[in-house]
């Protein structure tokens, strides 16, 4: 095969040609259709095997989350049910609002009985949220133990009172008593004042 040969080619009548031209011309050919076939039809497919391999991942991984946790389902539930009575535990523990006028007295009485006298005795109003909570100011009188006294009678109390905010000055002259500022609160659950 020779350059003539090229050139003098008969597209016409390619049955004439060389057989060397014929080969190439072939492959030329067969490449075509490969590259061809490859871009219009198997690089899609590669594309969604691709994606669907993906897909497949996920899947599994969500599929082996969800096994893990029905596999403890039971635990859960138990643990659940746990909670749930704990968090009841919690609420009878908190004053209906019926019962927080009986709490002021019993806070009051903690601090008379361990000897402090009451300066101010100022119930606030209480915020509006579903844990509702009672604020107290107070500022007392006594001797530093007689605090301690207090601070652990209002922690002993059956239902749950918080101190806050609390400061002790001293008074003019030394051996005087000392004085406590501090801020209750007492908390109560919205929802169970429907069951009053």
């Amino acid at each position: 095969m020779t350059l003539d040969d090229i050139n003098n080619l008969d597209f016409n009548n390619l049955g004439s040609a060389p057989t060397a031209i014929k080969i190439i011309l072939a492959l030329l050919l067969g490449i075509a259709v490969l590259a061809g076939g490859y871009f219009l039809h198997t690089e899609e497919q590669i594309t969604i095997l691709d994606k669907a391999v993906s897909k497949e991942a996920d899947l599994k991984s969500t599929y082996e989350g969800l096994a893990a946790k029905a596999a403890n389902l039971e635990l859960y539930q138990v643990q659940m049910k746990e909670m749930k009575a704990a968090f009841e535990v919690m609420l009878r523990q908190l004053p209906k609002k019926a019962e927080v006028e009986e709490l002021l007295v019993d806070i009051s009485q903690a601090g008379l009985a361990v000897g402090l006298e009451f300066d101010l005795f100022k119930p606030g109003v209480g915020d509006d949220s579903e844990f509702s909570n009672l604020p107290i100011e107070m500022r007392v009188t006594g001797k530093y133990h007689e605090f301690g006294e207090f601070v652990s009678a209002a922690a002993a109390l059956p239902r749950i009172v918080t101190l806050h905010n609390a400061s002790i000055s001293s008074g003019s002259k030394l051996g005087d008593d000392l004085t406590m500022s501090l801020t209750a609160k007492i908390y109560h659950y919205k929802e169970a004042e429907g069951n009053e």
